[in-house]
C-alpha cells in the first residue's frame, strides 16, 4: 500500500479543479456560525482542509486559520493557492494531537476516513478536548444512511479540459462505504496518465455524536445543513459549542 493512500497527486489535483462545489455551498452557513469567533479574533482549526477550498473562504472572511490535512499532495496545492494567509499542518486523525482552537471545522467528511467506529469516537473526543470555552464546532459527517442511499449506484464519471474521473461505489457492510477512484490527467506533451485509489469510509450512527461530545462538555446538535444549503443524502451537519 502507498505511504499516502488517499488523495495522492493526481486525485488531489482533480479535487481542486472539479470539486469546489461542496465548499462553496457550505461556506455561507459555516461563516455565519463562526461570526462570534471572528469578532473576538479567535483561531479556527480546519480538519481535512484538502486543497484549501473552504480555507480560502475562511481567510477571506478575516479568520485566523490553522488548516490541516493528512495528504501531503493536498497541502502542497493548498499552500500554492493560499500562500501565507493560513498556517498549514499535516495532521492525521485520530492520533495526532490537535492544537487548541476557538472553532473547529471539518467538511468533506474527513472524520469518516478513520478505520472504524472506535477510532471515530476517539476523533470526536479529540475535537471536543481541543475546543476552547466559548468555541464553536461545525463538521459534516456521513451517517449510516450514506451507504444505503448509494447501494447499487452506477459508476460516476466527470471530466474537465485536462482531467477525468471515474468512481465506482460499493457498500460491503452497513458501516463501510467504498469508492474505487480512477483519475486521468493530461501531461504537458498531450498524453494522459492514469492513477487509481481505493477509499474506505466508516459510516456511523450520527445520533450518538451529541452524547459523545456532551461527555466532554460540548453541546451539539445534528442538523440537515449548516445554513440554507442542501447536503447530499446521508451527510449531516454537526454543530455545537463549548459553554464559557
Amino acid at each position: 500500500m502507498p505511504t499516502d493512500p488517499y488523495y495522492r497527486g493526481d486525485l488531489a489535483l482533480v479535487h481542486q479543479r472539479g470539486f469546489a462545489h461542496h465548499a462553496a455551498a457550505v461556506a455561507p452557513g459555516i461563516l455565519s456560525l463562526l461570526a462570534p469567533v471572528g469578532a473576538r479574533g479567535g483561531c479556527v482549526l480546519e480538519l481535512g482542509c484538502g486543497t484549501g477550498l473552504l480555507t480560502a473562504e475562511l481567510v477571506a472572511a478575516g479568520h485566523r486559520v490553522v488548516a490541516t490535512d493528512p495528504s501531503p499532495a493536498m497541502l502542497e496545492l493548498a499552500g500554492a493557492a493560499l500562500g501565507d494567509r493560513a498556517e498549514l499542518r499535516r495532521l492525521s486523525l485520530p492520533d495526532d494531537p490537535l492544537p487548541a482552537a476557538d472553532a473547529i471545522v471539518a467538511v468533506g467528511h474527513p472524520l469518516n476516513y478513520v478505520a472504524d467506529a472506535p477510532e471515530f469516537e476517539r476523533a470526536i473526543i479529540a475535537v471536543a478536548r481541543a475546543l476552547r470555552p466559548g468555541g464553536v464546532v461545525a463538521m459534516d459527517v456521513c451517517d449510516s444512511a450514506w451507504g444505503a442511499a448509494r447501494l447499487g449506484a452506477p459508476n460516476l464519471g466527470r471530466s474537465g479540459p485536462d482531467w477525468a474521473i471515474i468512481t465506482e461505489f460499493s457498500a460491503p457492510s452497513p458501516d463501510r462505504f467504498v469508492r474505487d477512484i480512477t483519475t486521468f490527467v493530461a501531461n504537458c506533451d498531450g498524453s494522459w496518465r492514469r492513477d487509481s485509489e481505493h477509499h474506505e469510509n466508516v459510516l456511523v450512527d450520527t445520533s450518538l455524536i451529541p452524547g459523545m461530545l456532551a461527555a466532554e462538555g460540548v453541546e451539539a446538535r445534528i442538523l440537515a445543513s449548516f445554513g440554507t444549503e442542501r447536503l447530499p443524502e446521508g451527510l449531516v451537519a454537526v454543530v455545537g459549542h463549548r459553554p464559557e
